[in-house]
């Protein structure tokens, strides 16, 4: 399939050619047994630090490729397209992780942290959501008590991405009351009183490891506060519209993968005595799943480089991963049915890509939240 130019730029290009080598070459042929074992190959972080991957939002002096969320989301794209579970943990490390810490951390935070977690010797992870709390973030019952120069940590987090395997962890906890109240902490996975719970185990993404965490009297020293005392819902909010930005490509990765299946195949799969893509129904299916991947590009795509000029909106950030993650699950449908019979097996991977495109349908904000969010913004109310 020829692809259309969307004129990224060169850094893009180079990013997309290095992410997409890799993809193809590592994780494509793992990304069968991943999803069956709901395995999570921990020996890629490295490999993909050394290509500079999980550092892309950071600056130079603190070891990353100083380069923007366009380039990061278009990383994401090609690991998704490979494995949107690999995708999704990649996500969760080098966003919700990796760039929260470049926004937020302190010189100090940065060099303890950032060096390691850029160079995949460690995985990183985001604690916001709880069993009750949920789009209502501010409902959180995660509480952190300070005695002397410690904060003591008691309840639990659920459906974390990356939680069994994180080495240092964004967490955020209640130390005071309502949405004021809240405070970003960084974890150690070493911490006393830290520990994993419950494995999940879900329809899709398997391999991106999901469990819940729980802290019982955890120690976590002052000094591991992240960005102001009581400030955790304007740090969690302000990165948002990125998180949203960035696993947009995710989705934008399984309907390319869609596509890299289906042309294929209906090039191929004779009825009636000719290839199935002859006939006109088959071609508009084709023409809908294209159509439905490039409007989506050009929206994420065009709200990225707004991220990276400074003047992002939180409705099209909605709005990006709203249009990217609804075409990715009708792109998925359409690769099962395009197969036929084949399509409903394990035998072929678009059953896996249809499972995977519903998770972004739910996480990072349902889809109604988006849609709350994208028209009260523009009513005004």
């Amino acid at each position: 399939m020829s692809d259309f130019d969307f004129d990224l730029g060169e850094t893009a290009d180079m990013i997309r050619d290095s992410a997409a080598r890799f993809a193809r070459d590592r994780i494509a042929p793992l990304a069968a047994e991943i999803d069956a074992k709901d395995w999570f190959p921990r020996e890629l972080w490295p490999e993909m630090g050394a290509l500079g991957l999980h550092g892309i939002t950071v600056a130079d002096e603190d070891g990353g490729l100083g380069l923007g969320y366009l380039e990061h989301v278009v990383a994401q794209e090609e690991i998704a397209r490979a494995s949107a579970s690999i995708g999704l943990s990649y996500g969760a490390h080098s966003n919700l992780c990796v760039n929260q810490i470049r926004r937020w951390g302190n010189a100090e935070q940065k060099a303890r942290y950032l060096p390691r977690l850029i160079s995949g010797e460690h995985v990183g992870s985001l604690a916001m959501s709880e069993a009750g709390a949920g789009s209502d973030v501010v409902s959180m019952t995660l509480k952190a008590e300070k005695k002397g120069g410690r904060y003591i940590l008691n309840g639990a987090k659920y459906w974390i991405t990356n939680a069994p395997y994180a080495d240092t962890l964004v967490v955020y906890a209640k130390t005071g009351e309502g949405a004021r109240g809240i405070t970003t902490f960084l974890i150690e996975k070493t911490f006393k009183g830290f520990s994993i719970g419950q494995k999940i185990d879900k329809m899709g993404m398997r391999g991106s490891p999901t469990a819940e965490l729980v802290f019982d009297d955890c120690e976590v020293p002052e000094d591991n506060i992240m960005g102001p005392l009581n400030g955790g819902v304007g740090v969690l909010m302000s990165g948002l519209d990125y998180e949203r930005t960035v696993l947009a490509g995710i989705q934008l990765g399984i309907m390319q993968a869609c596509l890299d299946v289906v042309l294929p195949y209906v090039r191929e799969r004779k009825q009636f005595g000719k290839p199935i893509g002859a006939f006109q129904l088959m071609q508009a299916k084709i023409a809908d799943m294209y159509v439905a991947l490039n409007s989506a590009r050009a929206y994420v795509y065009a709200v990225a480089r707004a991220c990276d000029a400074g003047r992002t909106s939180r409705f099209d950030a909605a709005g990006a991963i709203l249009l990217a993650s609804e075409n990715a699950m009708k792109v998925a449908l359409e690769a099962v049915q395009a197969l036929g019979g084949a399509g409903y097996t394990r035998d072929w991977p678009v059953e896996r890509y249809m499972r995977d495109a519903k998770l972004l349908d739910i996480g990072a904000g349902t889809n109604e939240i988006r849609r709350m969010l994208i028209g009260r913004e523009l009513i005004g109310a």
